[in-house]
């Protein structure tokens, strides 16, 4: 996964004593769940409040690269961007990293499906919801459909 993308979307977030494993740090399985909370907080920055709930996607794929251990006393904040966007797909790059030292602990691709919850069917991602995307990240559409390299 390449450093190059620009990430307009942080949020801190809080270890819980729950999240330590017997080893002192971090178990690999909570970053997913603190991702998932800055992709909400993402779509609600994007979309606002309301059209957040309206956004149906499901997660299709993910891949994680952990890079260094998160440890309970961490200060630790989670990054966003999107870096594709499809007829049916967004993709999302998320990175968590140390924020007093700027170590980087893990980065993470996932790709999310548009969902149609009546018809439990993939579903084109309303042009709406695609133009915002791009006014808040500051690029085309076009710049976005790009094959990810």
């Amino acid at each position: 996964m390449n450093a190059e993308f620009q990430f307009k979307h942080e949020i801190p977030v809080q270890i819980r004593f729950s999240d330590v494993d017997q080893y002192g740090h971090m178990n690999n399985s909570v970053y997913f769940s603190l991702y998932d909370l800055a992709k909400t907080s993402y779509f609600r920055d994007v979309f606002g409040e309301e059209e957040r709930d309206k956004f149906n996607v499901v997660v299709v794929n993910i891949n994680a690269d952990f890079l260094a251990p998160v440890f309970f006393s961490d200060e630790l904040m989670i990054e966003t961007t999107m870096i594709h966007l499809g007829h049916k797909s967004l993709t999302m790059l998320q990175r968590a990293f140390n924020k007093a030292s700027g170590v980087l602990k893990c980065q993470c691709r996932t790709v999310l499906v548009g969902y149609d919850i009546l018809t439990k069917e993939p579903m084109e991602i309303p042009m709406a919801y695609k133009q915002a995307i791009c006014d808040y990240e500051g690029k085309t559409l076009s710049e976005l459909s790009q094959p990810i390299q």
